[in-house]
């Protein structure tokens, strides 16, 4: 009798996975100035003989990767700086001059990282990448019944029913594989609110009834509710951690084939130091402007930046906390998290675990996988602008928490970038505020004194420049079209003529949300630094318009700065106020904006006219087609119930 044989008999006699404590204990993080200070200390120290390993194919490929976009990046900077800095009138504002260039430097740096990233995607893409993992054509051994693997879904608050369809569909599907009887799936749950309890747990039941033998679904609450998901997928370590030698984490808008599933953990046995390997959801199911603009960025543009990302990282890449698998043994050793010590808005828990916990795995010795293309991982977007802005704030806070940890020792460079990276994701927002504010200033300034440059220096040199920015910007969106039609996959978009004109029509929303996006994420940085108050709620799990009074009063206060912005130009310099126009107007229709790209209408409208179409939406995947048939027929108690409530179900408070 195999291993997962005897788990299915204990399941129909209602009883839980044994529980085999096993111990996740953080290791005290060591401080960024004391890191610092050991860091440059181990630099200066005469170097002792040791064995190091030789570094394998793919390291060696990463790090002339690497050098190459470093390269690439100083390049393109430095010559806008140098063009920037010779291009300065010698009478004028030294001081606002040189805080202009350095901040166009910092920020044309970034933008430079994209777009060289998106490059090298479009190169892999087209030409293959040998060092990559090979999710498609590895031939991989069947499995053994001692690859038992645990599929966990945390969930805190969430709306029952879509959560359980979703789930429902991914079980189904894994239920169909030869290897189903290999995987448990866990619910477990943080929510605070009784009543939601209730409906998860009179949920779990109908589902456990329906999937019967099939698949063996287990569901806890977790009364003490500490660190948050980190925290919860802590605790199923401890308890049950050691049953299982690989775990899949799901969030709560998860929806993953019964084969990608099997695949991952395939991929795992393969390579025994891989200690993560993080699929690329693809964002579907919600049918808002808002979000199937979002949608079809993803599924063009995304898999560029994805590839490109995996071009350069290779075996130490990200992970994104969910649809993706970890080797449960070295993370309960080595992924543990501390809190911060201290006090204010960057101490206490680490919310964006995820960078965190990739870290510790490749300082530990283990790879971070990405595989970009394998198929079968799907997530949602958030149906409405605010409801992506309250995603952003958490993200935000969690990211500046973790550059503290950018001096930990043993971390390798790469993700101490990636750290860096994270937090210049939202503080690219205030520089950009900044440099505008800077540019504006230098116009004021100087048609006041009579001079005839307009904003940085000669018109010449700076229409060049911000030239070259929009290149960098929107190139991207050319190379993922070129891409996408030279891979004969236009078709599955609509057609080539649909896929230009929904490009257009995605590029033209993210313009007019740019300066929105720019201004909240300036106040979430702000507030990540001051310590205010974050309130942690995830973002509905559907569909959800705004009414325009509702988005009024949320960006009431941006709308009303920006309109006594404007006006007092117009009156003080009126010859100034074209160059406030482009961010000024989307921030004052920010809520009309916000309130008409949440409305299902317009995206279903679009979808029938082949606007923002995806792949998903021509031949929509099996698993994808029950988890919307779930979602739109609420479960139902079976006729007739494969067992009995389980003996173990008054213990779903704290065992």
């Amino acid at each position: 009798m195999k291993p997962y044989d005897l788990f299915a008999l204990t399941r129909s006699a209602g009883r839980t996975p044994p529980m085999r404590r096993g111990s996740m204990i953080a290791r005290p993080w060591t401080g960024f100035w004391q890191g610092l200070f050991k860091g440059l200390k181990s630099l200066s120290a005469p170097q002792r003989e040791a064995s190091v390993p030789s570094p394998s194919s793919w390291e060696r490929a990463a790090s002339r990767r690497r050098s190459v976009l470093l390269a690439l990046i100083a390049l393109i900077a430095g010559g806008a700086a140098l063009l920037l800095a010779q291009s300065q009138p010698e009478s004028g504002h030294p001081v606002l001059r040189t805080l202009q260039i350095t901040l166009f430097v910092v920020l044309l740096s970034w933008v430079a990282a994209g777009f060289v990233t998106a490059l090298m995607g479009f190169f892999a893409r087209w030409r293959g990448d040998p060092h990559a993992l090979d999710t498609r054509g590895a031939r991989l051994q069947p499995l053994g019944g001692d690859a038992r693997t645990a599929l966990i879904m945390p969930i805190c608050n969430e709306p029952v029913g879509p959560v359980f369809a979703g789930l429902r569909a991914t079980c189904e599907s894994l239920a169909e594989q030869p290897d189903a009887g290999l995987f448990d799936v866990f619910v477990l749950s943080d929510s605070a609110d009784p009543a939601v309890r209730a409906e998860e747990l009179a949920a779990w039941t109908i589902l456990r009834d329906r999937l019967g033998d099939r698949c063996r679904l287990y569901y806890r609450v977790r009364e003490r509710r500490t660190r948050r998901k980190a925290g919860n997928v802590a605790d199923f370590c401890r308890r049950w951690g050691r049953n299982y030698r690989y775990m899949v984490v799901l969030d709560a808008d998860s929806v993953m084939s019964g084969e990608s599933l099997t695949r991952l953990v395939q991929l795992m046995e393969a390579d025994p130091k891989a200690g993560i390997i993080q699929t690329a959801p693809r964002a579907c199911g919600v049918e808002t402007l808002h979000a199937r603009a979002q949608q079809f960025a993803g599924r063009t543009v995304g898999p560029l930046f994805t590839a490109g990302m995996q071009y350069w990282q290779l075996g130490e890449s990200h992970y994104w906390g969910h649809n993706a698998i970890i080797r449960v043994q070295p993370f309960m050793t080595h992924c543990a998290l501390a809190t911060l010590p201290g006090r204010g808005g960057l101490s206490g828990e680490i919310l964006s675990h995820d960078f965190v916990e990739a870290a510790l795995m490749r300082r530990a010795g283990y790879t971070v996988w990405l595989a970009s293309d394998l198929e079968g991982s799907y997530e949602q977007q958030p149906s409405n602008l605010v409801e992506e802005l309250q995603r952003d704030r958490r993200w935000c806070q969690g990211n500046f928490k973790n550059i503290r940890l950018v001096a930990e020792p043993g971390l390798r460079p790469v993700h101490r970038a990636m750290l860096a990276t994270g937090v210049m994701a939202y503080l690219s927002a205030p520089l950009w505020l900044a440099f505008l504010l800077v540019s504006f200033s230098l116009h004021v300034l100087e048609a006041d004194a009579g001079g005839d440059a307009v904003l940085a220096g000669q018109p010449a040199a700076l229409s060049f420049l911000w030239g070259l920015t929009l290149v960098l910007l929107f190139l991207p969106r050319v190379l993922a079209a070129a891409n996408i039609v030279l891979r004969g996959e236009a078709p599955a978009f609509g057609g080539t003529a649909a896929l230009v004109k929904s490009a257009l029509l995605e590029t033209a929303l993210s313009a007019l949300q740019a300066p929105v996006r720019m201004v909240a994420h300036t106040l979430f940085v702000l507030g990540a630094l001051t310590g205010l108050k974050l309130d942690w709620k995830s973002p509905p799990r559907e569909a959800q318009a705004i009414s325009l009074p509702d988005a009024a009063r949320r960006f009431a206060p941006v709308t009303s700065a920006v309109a006594l912005l404007l006006g007092a130009t117009a009156v003080a310099a009126p010859e100034a106020l074209t160059a406030l126009l482009p961010v000024g107007l989307p921030l004052l229709f920010a809520a009309p904006l916000a309130a008409l790209t949440s409305e299902a209408r317009w995206g279903r409208m679009l979808r029938l006219q082949r606007w923002l179409f995806t792949p998903e939406e021509l031949a929509v995947p099996a698993v994808l087609r029950r988890a919307r048939s779930y979602t739109l027929r609420p479960l139902e108690r079976p006729a007739r119930a494969s067992a009995p409530l389980p003996a173990w179900q008054p213990a779903t408070r704290a065992a």
